[in-house]
């Protein structure tokens, strides 16, 4: 139910708590003392029907009995006894319940499935059971049995883990690092990731989402609510069972390929969401995203008093991918004036071993003012020379100063003061100069911002179109797989096989199949009539891996040796693998690409975030060699490039020495190609092309296994059952007519629509921007128009409608549901010179079937009160149209839906 009710839960007016015991060390104590200990401004009451008083506390023995209706309702009473506390709350009309309880269970029958089913009759929230419970410093609220209130600050920390939270509750309180919230979501019987995340991502005081995961149970919903937070601010997440492959048996080298863990890294990576490897990176993350923000680029300057660790440093932010800012030529001429001859003369910007506060404190001014760098770490190591205290007060003076003077944005400082007292890293700290206990440390701080930003870039790139000449012919492809699901089979022939590429205009070596070495000698004949040789495999659907039972043979030259390698190969099938059913033999043509690549590309199935998409070096070895990446569909080819770039074989597609680089864009499209099989045939389980030959002339598809199989739902709403990440809706595409003969073509936008509309906003008066903007907005900027036509369409929905005979773009109306898809807020525009058409009313049905096809219940928008031509057609939609009471200048129109669409006037 996403943010639903979430506010008045984690910034309560009111609590009660359920199970506060007397007794030291148990847990209902703790959370008592918490809660008092956190001084929680409003109205407070505990029940306890065992005992009139606790910690000086009057108790009441039920909820009923309290003065005042809770808001929420902290539980830790035995396990037996929550689902009727529960109940009675919901009758009562609280908000929600913070269940610290352990023991419900999950599933049918248990008390978890019972505390579920009351929570939905009375509209509750639950957050738990099992859990640590909730720690809100802007609201006072410890509700908790961490050892320490967390103070307050803008970091967000979402835990699957208790032992987790508590434990950045310790680290924190020793850097001085605050929270806007701590939330432990134990078992999640309600509230869950997603959920905090779109409530963490629209919160003021939340600068940086932290997340421990254990497992994601609706990867579609995390998908969506990831996507969306991580464009607003960073999301880091730090994920355990990393070593852990998937239980299921592969029966593919794609599937072998595809471990669980490589599946949540890309589906962390298709979010934007920084992953870290361990709780010691998720804390220095936090020490960096709560104190700076990301520079434009990757350039580092380091500032030392020794040259040794700063060299080390330099290592280190090469290997990770950082740039060592260079020195220019007038950056050092400044620095000659300020610093001893003996200085480094280049970065690192070593001082010398006896610099004090004002040497520091002059190269840190230099540094902050040269555009050759996008950050600086400043190191030191203490001497008897130097106080490091004074070099840390100057350090924290500069950059004081270098702030004031740049609000709009200060490039970061990053600090280590080898062995420093906590007094030295508090001085920083608070300073807001993010400090580390190494070098190294530091430089992957100042990546992991970097890796952030480069994230957020590429979630808003545009995309180059698809191909116009790529149409598959999907149905073609669905009725060769509805036939052998009707046949019962799990694997398609490798006709099949061949016709199914074919219609995703995948090319494939010529194939056919033979019953016996007779019929093989006919087809080897038409080959070698083409010039050139024969490879023969056993064709049999219960034999996966051809070669394991020696059904291969290669590079045949006569119809003798055809007849005698079909002989062998059956034999040595028939004696390896008896059980099997053996149908005959494939022939093929032996292609001779000498200078080709060998590689991977197919799909997996995987039991959280469904389809997947691999790619990497292939051959026999393929499992050995392990040179794969993975990714989400659907794919553009920026997706499938990024996707190519994570191996180590992406580099052998350039051109070395005497071997032409690879088709551009060849195996790119492949994948993309493949991407989009997935989405148009979701009972194919898994695909597996190795190899696939790579080389200057294109690509060629030699060995090809299919699985497939009724597809269960994985994901609820529309859209692929089998896709994490909802693709490109095309099934929304519309031939309109609208008036007197105009005709329109109308489709979802899409991201690489950006110049489209920069083009169309070009006839679009100041006057109508104003009523669409609220705002005489006369720039667009490239981010602005990314959030427009970068949608996550499980959420929203854009249409963009052109003239069927000019083609140019005339009109916008997109949709924006709430979080728990009851109501959407609408939004339309037009080319000024087309109003008054019919246009506006045309695109208005649009959207509203649309919401009603979605299963929302209601769309509104608001108008400004002198877009008199807006409101009058809202009317005669059949909206209804009130003016805020705050504001007489705007209005807000709502439509209920569920009746029918009225008509044209």
């Amino acid at each position: 139910m996403s943010i639903y009710r979430l506010s008045s839960v984690l910034a309560p007016r009111s609590v009660a708590l359920v199970g506060a015991s007397p007794r030291r060390g148990s847990v209902g104590d703790a959370v008592l003392r918490n809660i008092r200990a956190a001084q929680f401004k409003g109205d407070f009451g505990v029940v306890n029907p065992h005992h009139r008083e606790i910690a000086g506390i009057a108790t009441v023995d039920s909820l009923a009995k309290l003065p005042f209706v809770p808001e929420l309702v902290v539980i830790t009473a035995p396990a037996k006894a929550v689902p009727a506390i529960v109940e009675e709350a919901g009758r009562l009309g609280a908000v929600g319940v913070l269940i610290v309880t352990a023991g419900l269970g999950q599933g049918e029958g248990t008390l978890g499935d019972r505390v579920q089913r009351v929570a939905r009759t009375f509209g509750m929230r639950v957050i738990g059971p099992n859990c640590l419970g909730i720690m809100m410093p802007n609201a006072r609220l410890n509700a908790s049995f961490a050892a320490h209130m967390p103070r307050p600050g803008n970091l967000a920390l979402i835990s699957q883990s208790g032992a987790i939270a508590a434990g950045m509750v310790d680290w924190a309180a020793q850097r001085a690092v605050g929270f806007s919230g701590i939330i432990s979501i134990g078992d999640q019987l309600d509230v869950d990731i997603a959920d905090l995340l779109d409530y963490f991502a629209l919160d003021g005081k939340t600068k940086a989402i932290l997340l421990y995961v254990e497992a994601i149970k609706d990867a579609r919903k995390f998908m969506s609510a990831a996507r969306a937070a991580a464009r607003i601010k960073p999301v880091v997440v730090v994920k355990s069972g990393r070593m852990v492959q998937g239980a299921k048996a592969a029966a593919t080298h794609t599937g072998a390929l595809a471990g669980s863990d490589a599946v949540y890294d890309a589906a962390f990576r298709r979010a934007g969401v920084l992953r870290v490897s361990d709780l010691r990176e998720l804390f220095d993350c936090a020490e960096t995203l709560g104190r700076v923000v990301a520079p434009p680029g990757k350039r580092l300057a380091i500032l030392t008093n020794g040259g040794g660790i700063g060299v080390l440093a330099v290592d280190r932010l090469v290997e990770l991918g950082g740039i060592p800012a260079s020195i220019s030529p007038s950056i050092r001429q400044k620095l000659d004036e300020v610093l001893p001859p003996t200085w480094s003369g280049s970065n690192p910007v070593d001082i010398i071993g006896d610099a004090g506060a004002a040497r520091y404190a002059a190269a840190l001014a230099i540094l902050l003012a040269d555009p050759g760098n996008d950050a600086i770490l400043v190191m030191n190591v203490q001497t008897a020379i130097a106080s490091a205290d004074e070099i840390a007060e100057a350090v924290k003076r500069v950059v004081g100063e270098y702030r004031r003077e740049h609000s709009g944005f200060a490039k970061p400082v990053l600090a280590v003061w080898v062995g420093a007292d906590q007094k030295t890293r508090a001085m920083l700290s608070e300073a807001g100069v993010p400090n580390y206990p190494t070098g190294g440390d530091a430089v992957l701080g100042f990546m992991h911002l970097v890796q952030h930003r480069e994230l957020v870039e590429a979630l808003a790139q545009v995309p180059p179109a698809m191909p116009d000449t790529f149409v598959p012919d999907v149905d073609a492809a669905r009725s060769i797989v509805a036939t052998a699901l009707a046949e019962s089979r799990q694997w398609l022939d490798p006709i099949e096989i061949r016709r199914l590429l074919d219609a995703y205009q995948i090319p494939m070596v010529p194939t056919f199949a033979a019953a016996d070495a007779e019929e093989a000698v006919i087809h080897a004949s038409a080959i070698f009539a083409q010039g050139a040789t024969v490879v023969l495999k056993i064709l049999s659907r219960d034999i996966v891996h051809k070669s394991d039972v020696g059904g291969v043979v290669l590079n045949l030259t006569s119809a003798e040796a055809v007849r005698t390698a079909t002989a062998d190969i059956l034999a040595r099938a028939r004696a390896l693998r008896p059980d099997a059913l053996i149908s005959g033999i494939i022939v093929q043509a032996m292609m001779v690409r000498p200078k080709a690549r060998e590689l991977i590309l197919g799909l997996a199935d995987d039991p959280t975030f469904g389809t997947v998409v691999v790619f990497g070096r292939g051959g026999t070895a393929v499992e050995v060699i392990d040179d794969k990446a993975l990714a989400l569909p659907p794919l553009d080819l920026p997706l499938a490039r990024d996707l190519i770039g994570r191996t180590r074989v992406s580099r052998l597609l350039r051109a070395y020495r005497d071997v032409p680089a690879v088709a551009p864009d060849a195996v790119a499209l492949v994948l993309v190609k493949l991407a989009q099989m997935a989405a148009d045939l979701p009972d194919i389980r898994e695909l597996d092309i190795n190899p696939l030959l790579a080389d200057e002339h294109g690509v060629l598809a030699l060995d090809v296994r299919v699985s497939i199989g009724s597809v269960e739902r994985k994901f609820t709403g529309s859209g692929p059952a089998n896709f994490a990440v909802r693709p490109y809706p095309s099934q929304w595409q519309r031939h309109l007519d609208v008036k007197d003969g105009w005709r329109i073509f109308v489709r979802p936008i899409r991201p690489e629509d950006e110049p489209l509309i920069h083009e169309f906003l070009q006839h679009v008066t100041g006057e109508d921007r104003r009523l669409r903007f609220f705002a005489p907005m006369k720039h667009f900027s490239h981010e602005f128009i990314a959030r427009l036509t970068q949608l996550d369409y499980a959420r929203a929905m854009a249409f963009v409608a052109f003239d069927e005979a000019t083609g140019e773009m005339v009109g916008v109306v997109r949709l924006h549901s709430d979080s728990i898809y009851e109501s959407g807020e609408y939004a339309i525009l037009l080319r000024s010179d087309l109003k008054g058409r019919g246009l506006g009313w045309t695109l208005m049905q649009l959207i509203i079937e649309y919401a009603k096809s979605e299963g929302l219940k209601r769309i509104s928008g608001d108008v400004l009160q002198d877009n008199t031509v807006m409101l009058a057609m809202c009317r005669e939609l059949g909206f209804d149209v009130k003016t805020y009471a705050s504001d007489a200048s705007l209005c807000n129109v709502t439509l209920k839906l569920g009746g029918l669409i009225a008509a044209a006037p």
